[in-house]
């Protein structure tokens, strides 16, 4: 595999039909023995290696760590709130199918570099499903390079890819249920309509600063507050989202009905909302042509966690790439970029998602909705 520095990359898979792939140690395919690493280089993933030994034969300069370890050997990185959630889901489904075991520690590379940290935010929705989370970092500094061993390890290496839609889902349904309990709130059952009897509409604007902010957020804020207060029910809130806590953002998206927010990491947090909510995305300019496969990652988000991913603004004004020849170049000036607004635009597609909203809370307003008290079980 050229250029792949995975150093595990050689090992078969267990595939089970729509789960996650993975390997188990120890295991019939691994003839009983258990996974010992040596893999403390955090630059080249080609200086880490692995082995398979039986228990009764491991070398005398092993160290064995006892229960079961998380091993993550991921593209993705643990830092950032969606490459984390990617790559920690298939560990949170995998767990739910072989009896909500917990993970004594867990054990991260990234292209097959060793990392001693989650971001906060993964590690925190982790702790929400399996408590207190430990990363093994096989003692930083120490002069021994004997490998570890593991008594117990599951390895993940293609996060949510190979996850069937019902699986993503189901492992959405436990984050959003476990989170929630975790920051203590509970939704209350029954119907959500206001004093004149109409369905509330929770609209979020979901702010950022920086990169892939809004150039004049106050303008886009009047846009979406006038269109709200045409629809009687809506109520408007605008949060800024390097300012919320975790349960806070758990907070706000529970009482959300439709968030609308520029793409970014902020937007990982849709699935705290309740199934079906809806979705609005904004890209500046360059995006579309320079953002990679990446541009869909939250619509394909919205699919997996069962909310409804409405369309998308791409602004067509802003400066131009300095060196349209270069790709990668491309990319990185318009990540940095800012999301200008369309007034028309903006005042008729949230109209329309609006009226889309309030027609299906209309059709659920008789109906009795209760909390599925089942998605916590694990």
């Amino acid at each position: 595999m050229t250029g792949n520095t995975w150093f595990m990359s050689s090992l078969n898979d267990t595939h089970e039909k729509d789960e996650a792939e993975h390997l188990h140690f120890p295991s019939d395919a691994s003839q009983g023995r258990l996974l010992c690493i040596k893999g403390r280089n955090i630059r080249d993933g080609t200086q880490n290696s692995y082995a398979l030994a039986w228990r009764s034969s491991l070398p005398f300069s092993a160290t064995l760590l006892e229960g079961l370890t998380f091993i993550s050997n991921s593209y993705y990185d643990h830092e950032n709130l969606w490459h984390g959630l990617c790559a920690v889901v298939p560990f949170v489904r995998w767990s739910m199918q072989n009896g909500c075991v917990k993970p004594r520690r867990w054990v991260l590379f990234h292209w097959g570099e060793l990392r001693y940290k989650m971001g906060p935010w993964v590690r925190q929705l982790m702790e929400t499903d399996f408590g207190e989370v430990e990363v093994e970092g096989f003692k930083e500094g120490d002069d021994d390079n004997g490998p570890y061993c593991f008594e117990r390890a599951v390895v993940m290496r293609h996060d949510m890819g190979e996850m069937g839609i019902e699986s993503k889902l189901k492992a959405f349904d436990l984050l959003r249920c476990k989170a929630r309990n975790y920051c203590g709130f509970t939704p209350e059952g029954g119907r959500e309509v206001n004093d004149r009897g109409f369905p509330i509409i929770r609209l979020t604007l979901l702010m950022r600063r920086g990169s892939r902010s809004f150039k004049n957020a106050a303008a886009v804020t009047d846009i979406f507050a006038e269109e709200c207060a045409k629809v009687d029910g809506c109520v408007l809130n605008v949060a800024q989202s390097e300012d919320l806590s975790f349960c806070d953002q758990v907070r706000v998206m529970m009482n959300t009905d439709i968030v609308a927010s520029p793409h970014g990491a902020q937007l990982t947090n849709m699935f705290f909302m309740e199934r079906g909510s809806s979705v609005m995305e904004f890209f500046p300019k360059g995006w579309r042509e320079h953002g990679g496969v990446g541009k869909f990652a939250h619509h394909w988000m919205a699919a997996q966690s069962g909310m409804n991913h409405q369309g998308a603004w791409w602004d067509p004004n802003g400066p131009d790439c300095p060196t349209p020849e270069d790709t990668s170049q491309c990319f990185s000036f318009h990540k940095n970029g800012k999301v200008g607004h369309n007034q028309t635009y903006f005042a008729d597609w949230t109209s329309k998602v609006l009226n889309q909203v309030k027609l299906m809370k209309m059709d659920k307003a008789s109906k009795t909705i209760l909390h599925d008290s089942n998605a916590c079980a694990c």
